[in-house]
């Protein structure tokens, strides 16, 4: 059973469709690892084993991914009648009252969905540390962060529990612990994958659901499964041309690439490793026979950007807490926060109405002016999936907040930008620290082309195929 954990979720289907499998089988053996390697990296907060099992006997038959397992990241994807915490003691308690349409459409696929992975509170930080669970450690050194604020799921794919798990990216919480564990994230473009009935949007558009991976093709086919205009959406993202899946190994033709080491707003510390990351993919790229030269779009630059988007982060964490006061049948408290979010909350009720308006339509010039640089000929950007080097857990401080504040925007550095526009980017695993430890490099299309991305990723992985020495 080893051997088949070790295979990607499409390799699992296949294992279960083939009958060299059951279903029941493979749950038992992922629930097996999930206990055996749990207690030392705590990323299931929710498990659902015996509930799970009894519905490995009543699967879709001919679902492309019948008894496939996967963990549900505990922030959104939303299952109906299971817990429901997003890393915060002011939930515990609440249940979940019906499946999201992401979870439908993955229990229809034959999905087999057992539980829920640790997140920091209401996923407003990079690392999975939250006061409720306690934190998530990375599979590649347990003294490290699996990152945030989908670490949970990312350390359970990287240890082997599950062959892929949702998340969600609303400043990089997808392509950050990607990176910390030697994953492939990506980040939809904005309106891909509906967030409801429960939402519209999340955090102004800004917030995307998606999955961490090991391999490209099972991003591609689980983005598949999960995409598409649901009737009440506010918006929708481009049509793709076609399934991804079908872009996995289709050939990307040759590409203009920009890319960029350090960050052009000149407040982030230039990093060794990152640049040693981003130079060396720079360099297979153009291998691969893509055009590739230093440069990124201008507005990148602009040092106002923290500002805007901080206080749109800010003023939603502030709403999602006020919607928390019915659900719990009491008013959330500042001092039943986390310190970070307790002054995230305090800041954003002092902010007017009209000055959310105003940062909300600084963000639309924002996102005009860096879609120029892709409509001006360049396919994709290279840069940095994280703006510092892996790190050890506690080091961003729960009381020291102008530390951690002002760490945790050298993270965001390279990742919050293409939340704002809504473009989608994947972090791709190709580089590791001397003490090997894993990096990410970051590739960011135009709004719509995931098709490319995929494309570019295949491409990648089997050049440099990605090794994963933590399973």
């Amino acid at each position: 059973m080893d051997d088949i954990l070790r295979l990607d979720a499409v390799g699992q289907a296949r294992a279960v469709r083939e009958r060299l499998v059951s279903p029941r089988e493979l749950a038992e053996a992922a629930i097996a690892r999930i206990e055996a390697r749990d207690g030392e990296l705590n990323a299931v907060v929710h498990p659902r084993f015996e509930r799970a099992l009894a519905e490995a006997g009543d699967l879709p038959e001919h679902a492309p991914f019948r008894g496939v397992p996967i963990l549900l990241k505990d922030l959104g994807w939303q299952q109906a009648g299971e817990p429901y915490s997003a890393g915060s003691r002011v939930c515990d308690g609440l249940r979940i009252d019906r499946d999201g349409h992401g979870v439908t459409r993955l229990r229809e696929a034959g999905f087999l969905i057992l539980g829920r992975t640790n997140t920091p509170e209401f996923g407003s930080t990079i690392s999975t540390e939250p006061v409720a669970f306690g934190p998530t450690r990375n599979p590649h050194d347990p003294a490290y962060s699996a990152g945030g604020s989908s670490g949970g799921s990312a350390a359970a794919v990287a240890a082997g529990m599950v062959a892929l798990a949702t998340a969600s990216d609303g400043g990089g919480s997808i392509r950050i612990p990607a990176s910390f564990c030697g994953l492939v994230g990506l980040k939809p473009t904005r309106g891909r994958v509906s967030l409801g009935p429960a939402q519209g949007e999340g955090w102004n558009g800004f917030s995307c659901p998606g999955f961490v991976t090991r391999t490209v093709r099972d991003t591609a086919a689980a983005l598949d499964l999960v995409s598409g205009y649901v009737p009440g959406d506010p918006y929708a993202a481009p049509p793709l041309p076609r399934p991804l899946a079908e872009e996995a190994g289709a050939d990307p033709g040759r590409l203009r690439i920009g890319y960029v080491t350090a960050h052009p707003r000149g407040d982030v510390p230039e990093v060794p490793e990152l640049v040693e990351a981003v130079t060396g993919a720079a360099a297979l790229l153009s291998a691969l026979g893509h055009d590739v030269a230093p440069g990124c779009p201008e507005a990148l630059g602009e040092p106002d950007f923290p500002l805007h988007f901080g206080a749109i982060v800010a003023d939603n964490l502030a709403a999602l807490v006020e919607s928390l006061g019915p659900a719990r049948g009491r008013a959330v408290e500042l001092d039943e926060l986390e310190p970070r979010n307790a002054a995230m909350v305090a800041t954003a009720r002092g902010r007017s109405a009209a000055a959310h308006l105003l940062a909300a339509q600084w963000i639309d010039g924002f996102r005009r002016r860096m879609a120029a640089w892709w409509a001006a000929g360049h396919d994709l950007l290279l840069m940095p999936s994280v703006g510092v080097a892996p790190f050890p857990l506690g080091w961003i401080p729960p009381e020291d907040l102008s530390t951690a504040f002002g760490r945790t925007a050298h993270v965001v550095a390279f990742t919050s930008p293409v939340n704002a526009t809504g473009q989608p980017a994947v972090s791709l695993p190709l580089h590791r620290t001397r003490d090997g430890l894993p990096v990410g490099v970051q590739l960011v299309a135009a709004a719509g082309r995931e098709d490319l991305l995929i494309r570019v990723a295949a491409q990648i992985e089997a050049a440099r195929p990605f090794e994963h020495p933590a399973l």
